[in-house]
Order: structure tokens, then sequence, then C-alpha cells
């Protein structure tokens, strides 16, 4: 499904999300390539909560960006349809061939700052990511990979503890919010 469907149907949990949704709407529908990185100011992207079957463990991936534990997901660079991105970052960044969809809905959604920073040895300017976040599930007994231009580690958190690794403050809440929401999901 096309994020911008998906969007529309999506019933915010919190003001935070409220905000969030109307914003990326309006991104959506004025600025027509905003699913393009070449938007220097904002760009959307999908993001993947992974848990195992039990819902007792999350996979994180140690960014080399951000210097952090994080999520995955990436840049939807054209595609429309978030979900797909997810998978394919979330595949990409932890070497998982099980992971699959809990559901083709969304289970959150950010407008996420990003600091400047470089990449690849260009400069990426500061600007928005109008994000769209997926739960998938996979198997914690299947071997994990590194992508070493994008992280340097992948590993299995209690979900307590994910929190916890992650170095960026201002992260911690969605994570915590996502922690909530995959078990009711």
């Amino acid at each position: 499904m096309e994020f911008y469907d998906a969007l529309k149907q999506y019933c915010p949990k919190d003001v935070q999300e409220q905000t969030d949704k109307a914003v990326i709407l309006h991104c959506l529908e004025h600025y027509a390539d905003v699913y393009e990185r070449s938007n220097l100011l904002l760009h959307v992207t999908a993001s993947a909560w992974i848990t195992n079957e039990a819902c007792d463990r999350v996979l994180m991936i140690y960014h080399n960006i951000y210097d952090s534990w994080a999520w995955t997901g990436g840049h939807a660079d054209g595609e429309r349809d978030l979900l797909k991105v997810a998978l394919k970052e979330a595949r990409e960044e932890t070497g998982l061939f099980s992971v699959r969809p809990a559901s083709e809905r969304l289970l959150s959604i950010e407008t996420l700052t990003v600091n400047p920073h470089m990449k690849r040895g260009k400069f990426v300017p500061a600007h928005l990511h109008l994000n769209g976040t997926y739960l998938l599930i996979a198997d914690d007994s299947e071997p994990l990979r590194i992508k070493a231009d994008e992280n340097s580690a992948v590993k299995w958190f209690l979900p307590d503890e994910a929190i916890k690794a992650c170095s960026e403050p201002w992260m911690r809440p969605v994570y915590q919010r996502l922690n909530e929401r995959m078990i009711s999901f």
C-alpha cells in the first residue's frame, strides 16, 4: 500500500502523532520530490521495529553515522510502499532472511530531525525524515550479519535494554512507544 494511503488510514495514538500526521500529509501533498533524498529539506523514510515471535526481544543495529544503537530503516528513494522499504532495509542491515511483517499497517509515524553529517565523503545538510514505522517479526536464532558501510553491530536486546542502549535521548521515547505497541499490535 502506498504510504499516502496508509497514512490517511492511520489513527494517531497521541498528540505527537496527530501533529506529525498533519505535517507529513501536508508534505506529501505539496512536495513533488518528497520520496527522493534529492529533496535536501525533507524526504520520506521507513523504519522497522524488529521483534521475535514472543515479542520479548528486539533487534537493533549500531548505526555508524548516529553512533548509537538504533532501529533499521532507510530512504524511500522513489518507492511509495514503505513496507517494502522497511523489509528491504531490515534484510540488508541485519542479514536476516526470515523477517516478515506482523501486519501491513503502520506501527507508528514520526517526523524526525537529522543533524548535518558526512556520508560517503559527501556533506548532508540538516533535514527532516517523514517516517513510517512497521513491526517486523524475525527468527532470533537466525545468524546476523552487519552491513559495514552502515552499521558496525547487530544485536538482540530485551525491550527495556534496547532503550537504555540507545545513546540518542530524543529516540528513547520513540523506542519506548514501539515497545509498548508491539505487545498489543
